[in-house]
């Protein structure tokens, strides 16, 4: 999900359940080398008919991404949704004839033999309270990312996970934007030669902060760019390029009344030689490249977003026609060798389209088989280790490795 959106709903949790495009085999669109981990067998579930699932959290990242996308999904059925709000609870019934809404995570888990599966779309600091819960009330989970504040935490959850025999992913659907779907691309290929430095961008132009929970300054919010489009960037270069072995980063407050982190800059040095350099930034009063990827035969870059976020929030579903996740050919990006905008922009390549769709359906296909989701607990865990290295680079003005698991 993109996290610059909205407040999602504060989730409620009972006391007696704890405190308060890509392959589908736990890689990523182009086969990538990210961190693996063992991921424990588990039994598949058999049940007749579509899986049923609870949805915690009913704001931007439950209404726009994963609802629809899990509606969308043949053999998947929305069944309840928990939003405290009753206006947002009346939403969720008029999209979805049928659907269950609760105000509180309690109501759902004590129905919990009635579902199959809980996506947590709520507030960051709620992810893993509310996945222990899910785990210890039986049920499988996916989290929006970040999965946790720390990677222990998130090794925490993964092991809970295994013990009881259950799938736990992390919703990094940006690993099936069409312009990371076309990066992998290349890189696979090896149209680029051998990759030497790899940029990425989520950069926006917000000179005035929107508030909220995800722009406080209270670390248990969990707020700030690093760890919101952060975790898309890390993401996606250990998709690409594999485990990393050193992180620099430049972490800032720019904007007056600002609390967290909104201009943002990391450096990974990657164990395969090649270089990530990635920004995050609310403050980018002339946006960039949203990647740019050097190699030694030929170089790569891309402007603009992909147009799946867009389409979601005006109201655009998948399944509803062709030319989901197309763009048009005046938005490719180019590659070429010495190339210039000024000169010679290179050769334009047709952009992959964009496939949010294939998360959930490879979360399906894992629930019913018993084989890996589609982002691993370990994965997270390896992403938030960057993350928690980049912070204390930042912090201390100087290079740190990342801890081993």
């Amino acid at each position: 999900m993109d996290g610059t959106h909205g407040t999602a709903d504060k989730a409620q949790v009972s006391s007696g359940n704890g405190p308060d495009g890509g392959s589908g085999e736990g890689t990523g669109p182009g086969g990538g080398r990210a961190t693996e981990g063992v991921v424990a067998p588990r039994p598949p579930l058999t049940r007749d008919g579509p899986l049923r699932v609870g949805l915690i959290g009913y704001g931007l990242a439950g209404s726009v991404f994963h609802a629809p996308l899990v509606a969308a999904t043949e053999g998947l059925r929305l069944h309840t949704v928990v939003t405290s709000r009753p206006e947002r609870r009346r939403e969720a019934q008029d999209a979805y004839p049928g659907l269950r809404a609760v105000a509180g995570a309690d109501e759902l888990f004590a129905a919990a033999d009635e579902l199959d599966l809980v996506v947590i779309a709520s507030p960051n600091r709620t992810h893993v309270p509310l996945a222990r819960a899910a785990l210890e009330a039986g049920l499988s989970v996916v989290v929006d990312k970040p999965l946790a504040a720390t990677a222990a935490e998130a090794r925490e959850v993964s092991a809970l996970a295994d013990a009881r025999g259950l799938l736990l992913s992390a919703f990094q659907n940006r690993r099936w934007d069409n312009d990371f779907r076309t990066v992998a691309r290349l890189v696979h290929q090896g149209a680029l030669g051998d990759v030497r430095r790899f940029e990425s961008r989520f950069e926006r132009w917000r000179p005035r902060p929107k508030g909220g929970w995800r722009e406080s300054g209270d670390p248990a919010e969990i707020g700030g760019l690093l760890y919101d489009l952060g975790s898309h960037l890390v993401d996606q270069a250990l998709t690409l390029f594999g485990p990393v072995t050193s992180v620099y980063a430049e972490c800032d407050v720019r904007r007056p009344g600002a609390e967290a982190d909104d201009d943002t800059f990391l450096a990974l040095t990657h164990a395969s030689g090649v270089r990530s350099h990635l920004w995050a930034s609310a403050t980018t009063a002339q946006l960039g490249p949203r990647f740019r990827v050097l190699g030694s035969a030929a170089g790569y870059v891309k402007y603009g977003l992909d147009p799946q976020e867009a389409a979601l929030r005006a109201g655009r579903r998948p399944g509803g026609g062709p030319g989901w996740g197309v763009e048009p050919e005046s938005a490719w990006g180019r590659i070429g060798a010495g190339a210039s905008p000024l000169d010679d922009p290179g050769e334009a390549v047709p952009t992959e389209p964009g496939d949010y769709p294939a998360y959930y359906a490879a979360i399906e296909r894992a629930l019913r088989s018993g084989g890996p989701p589609p982002v691993t607990g370990a994965q997270a865990a390896a992403a938030l280790a960057v993350l928690e290295a980049a912070r204390r680079s930042a912090a201390e003005s100087r290079t740190v490795a990342p801890e081993s698991p």
